[in-house]
């Protein structure tokens, strides 16, 4: 299958983020990392492929007749369809994987489980350290990835008098303090 991501079509991706070629290549780097941020937070397997995946059918989408409006949004949207189609696939490869290579250790799963508790730990920890209203934003923020959460969040950034774009930025950004604050959290209960 071809990539999509040739130099008309990342030169068209980077028109799209902004006609300012400085500036489309600042925002095509800020994208990556949030879309690398995005993977490794739903523990997809490899994030930069899936980011690369992302990009690519993007491209694709791009070299056609379509015209896409906030390519942040629809990037973060096929985002979310290959992390599904990477966690699915990282079940049935692990299995795999294990079965022909015998002599690698195994994670038991009550060690998966330990961790992801820990992980969940962290989280409530970290969310309870946030002032009231930012904790309060981001839980109604995430509180449902459904196909209604354009309309809710449409009407909480109306609600706030803030543009759709900044509220994603604003809670964008309380996310990655929260990131920042599990891992760091995470990483002192498995020293311990």
């Amino acid at each position: 299958m071809d990539s999509g991501l040739n130099a008309e079509t990342f030169g068209k991706l980077l028109l799209t983020l902004d006609p300012d070629q400085d500036r489309a290549g600042e925002k095509y780097e800020d994208l990556r990392r949030t879309l690398i941020r995005f993977f490794e937070w739903r523990g997809a397997p490899f994030p930069e492929d899936q980011t690369d995946e992302t990009f690519n059918r993007v491209a694709r989408k791009l070299a056609g007749p379509i015209e896409i409006r906030n390519i942040g949004g629809y990037c973060y949207e096929v985002a979310r369809l290959v992390c599904l189609e990477a966690l699915k696939g990282k079940d049935n490869k692990r299995s795999g994987f294990d079965a022909a290579n015998l002599n690698s250790p195994v994670l038991d799963p009550r060690d998966e489980a330990e961790e992801k508790e820990a992980r969940l730990s962290c989280l409530d920890r970290c969310l309870n350290e946030l002032p009231p209203a930012n904790r309060e934003l981001v839980m109604e923020y995430y509180s449902d990835e459904t196909s209604g959460h354009v309309n809710r969040r449409k009407a909480l950034a109306e609600r706030l008098g803030l543009q759709r774009e900044a509220l994603a930025n604003r809670v964008q950004r309380l996310r990655d303090k929260l990131q920042q604050c599990v891992m760091r959290c995470t990483r002192r209960k498995s020293a311990i």
